[in-house]
C-alpha cells in the first residue's frame, strides 16, 4: 500500500471518528432542545398561559443545559402539522398542547423517529409519542358544588368549546355536583367551537346572562367571560388559570392546571435517557389540578362542603362519577356505589340525566 493511499485512509478515519464523537457529544452532553406548540397565545391567561408557565419552569430547572422554544396560536389541522414538522427538524422533545394536534403529532412522529413527542389530552401513542392530560373533572366537581350553593336564579351558564369527551365530562361533573346541593339547578350550554376567541366567548357569556344565568362556567381559554361577568355583576369561575385580575368581584374560584412538574420530570427523563412512551392522567392528588383561593362571597357552609369534597378526592375516598347515575335518556349508567371506569370517562359522549339539549356532532 502506498504512503499516499495510507495517508488518505488515515484522514478518512480521523474524519469518521470526529463525526462519531461529535454525534455522541450532541446526544449525550449537548444542549437539549425542547419545543412547545400552543393553540392560543401565551397571553390568553388561561390554557396556553399555564402551559407556558410550565415551559418557564423547565428553563428555571435546567438553565443552560436545555433550550426551549415555542410557537403560539397554531391552528389545529394542516397548520399544526407544518409547525410540528418544522420544530422536529432540530428538537429533541416536543410537547403538542391541544387535543386537535393528535393526528398531526402521530403523523410527524412517524417521520422523525429519534424525536420524542408528548401530546396533551389525546389517546394515540407510539414508541416516540407519549400522552398526558389532567383530570379536570375533579375541579369541575368542586366548582359545581359552589355554583349549586351560590346561584339565586338556579340557572348556570356553561361556555363549551368542542364536543369531545374531555369537555362533555366536565359539563357532566359540574352538573352532578351542582344538583347534589341544589336539585332545581338548570344548565344552559352554549357551544362556541373554538378554544380561544375572546369575541365569541364574550358573546356566549352575554347570551347566557340573557337566559337568566347568574353564574358562568367555561371550557374555553380566554378571560373574556370573566370580564363580562365582572361588568354584569354576576359570578364566574376561572378556567385553567387564576383569572382573578379580570374579575376581582366576579371570580368565585378557578381551576388551575399546573403543568410545570410534569414538564420538568419529562425533560429530566430525556436528559437521563429514561424517557419512554406512556400515558399520564394526573389530577388533584398529583398536583396537576388545583383550586385557586375561594372568594369571601362564598358562604362558609359551601366552603366547608368544597373542602370536604376536595379532601375526599385527594385521599381517593370520593370519585365525582359514583352511582347512581343515569344517562340523559333515563337508562342506568352507574348503579348505586358503582364508580365509572377509565374507559367510560375517556370516551364519554353523552349527557347525564337532567341536562337539557343535544350534544352537537
Amino acid at each position: 500500500m502506498s504512503k499516499k493511499i495510507l495517508g488518505s485512509i488515515i484522514v478518512i478515519l480521523i474524519i469518521a471518528v470526529g463525526f462519531y464523537y461529535q454525534s455522541q457529544l450532541s446526544d449525550d452532553d449537548g444542549v437539549k432542545k425542547v419545543g412547545f406548540i400552543y393553540v392560543g397565545p401565551v397571553t390568553d391567561f388561561g390554557w396556553t398561559y399555564e402551559h407556558d408557565q410550565g415551559r418557564k419552569a423547565v428553563v428555571e430547572a435546567f438553565g443552560d443545559a436545555v433550550e426551549t422554544t415555542y410557537v403560539e396560536s397554531v391552528s389545529e389541522g394542516p397548520d399544526a402539522e407544518r409547525a410540528i414538522t418544522q420544530m422536529a427538524r432540530d428538537h429533541d422533545l416536543i410537547f403538542t398542547t391541544s387535543f386537535g394536534y393528535m393526528n398531526p403529532t402521530i403523523k410527524v412522529a412517524e417521520k422523525f423517529k429519534k424525536v420524542k413527542f408528548e401530546h396533551a389530552t389525546g389517546y394515540q401513542r407510539a414508541d416516540n409519542v407519549a400522552t398526558y392530560a389532567a383530570r379536570f373533572y375533579e375541579g369541575r366537581h368542586l366548582i359545581g358544588l359552589i355554583a349549586g350553593g351560590m346561584t339565586q336564579s338556579n340557572t348556570i351558564g356553561y361556555i363549551a368549546s368542542f364536543p369531545i369527551p374531555e369537555v362533555i365530562r366536565g359539563i357532566n361533573a359540574a352538573y352532578l355536583a351542582a344538583t347534589s346541593v341544589n336539585p332545581t339547578v338548570e344548565f344552559k350550554i352554549v357551544w362556541v367551537y373554538t378554544w380561544f376567541d375572546p369575541g365569541k366567548e364574550a358573546d356566549a357569556a352575554k347570551a347566557l346572562i340573557d337566559q337568566g344565568a347568574d353564574i358562568i362556567m367555561q371550557h374555553t381559554d380566554s378571560a373574556a367571560a370573566m370580564t363580562i361577568a365582572e361588568e354584569q355583576g354576576i359570578y364566574a369561575f376561572g378556567q385553567a388559570s387564576d383569572m382573578i385580575q379580570f374579575g376581582p368581584n366576579a371570580q368565585l374560584t378557578a381551576i388551575i392546571d399546573d403543568w410545570a412538574p410534569y414538564y420538568v420530570e419529562r425533560t429530566q427523563a430525556l436528559i437521563d435517557k429514561t424517557w419512554e412512551s406512556k400515558d399520564t392522567w394526573g389530577g388533584m392528588p398529583t398536583g396537576m389540578v388545583k383550586l385557586a383561593d375561594i372568594s369571601d362571597d362564598v358562604p362558609k357552609v359551601v366552603v366547608n362542603l368544597v373542602n370536604e369534597a376536595q379532601e375526599g378526592i385527594l385521599t381517593g375516598e370520593l370519585h365525582p362519577f359514583t352511582g347512581p347515575i343515569n344517562k340523559q335518556d333515563g337508562t342506568v349508567w352507574l348503579a348505586d356505589g358503582e364508580v365509572a371506569s377509565e374507559g367510560d370517562l375517556l370516551g364519554m359522549d353523552f349527557y347525564v340525566e337532567g341536562i337539557d339539549g343535544v350534544i352537537p356532532n
